[in-house]
């Protein structure tokens, strides 16, 4: 299974998630690709947000290796699934769709009305993004390996 993680700039929350689900599925010897991407083109080629870095290694991820691309219409036939942390996102991706078959593969990460919050502009979020990124990770990985 190919999965794809997006966000806005791919530097905090995508990351987050990638690196998660990456890590929980190697634990639960899954052979997953797991990737993100963001909707935005401004931090293509750099590094997590340091304080993604910081939050995910505190809690035994690395994900210091990860560098930023830029969503494209070519991922929509890549990944078998695109699972965006917000609402905007989530028209991005669909806007850029072009067949009902794409449309299918792309939903929400958490739930079809919970938004994962963008912690960029507030360190203090960076903790409870975390946590929540990681609950819906280990939850992804039981429903997606039934």
């Amino acid at each position: 299974m190919k999965i794809l993680m997006v966000c806005l700039g791919n530097i905090c929350r995508s990351p987050l998630a990638e690196g998660i689900l990456r890590q929980l599925a190697a634990q639960n010897n899954l052979n997953w690709e797991i990737a993100s991407a963001g909707t935005g083109d401004w931090h293509i080629g750099q590094p997590a947000d340091r304080r993604s870095i910081a939050i995910a290694k505190s809690y035994g991820y690395d994900i210091a290796h990860q560098r930023a691309r830029h969503f494209d219409a070519g991922m929509l036939d890549e990944y078998d699934l695109i699972l965006v942390m917000d609402k905007k996102n989530l028209r991005d991706v669909l806007n850029i769709a072009s067949s009902a078959e794409q449309r299918k593969k792309v939903r929400l990460f958490l739930t079809d009305e919970l938004e994962v919050t963008d912690p960029y502009f507030d360190d203090n979020l960076f903790d409870p993004v975390f946590l929540t990124i990681e609950e819906r990770a280990k939850k992804l990985i039981k429903e997606l390996n039934t």
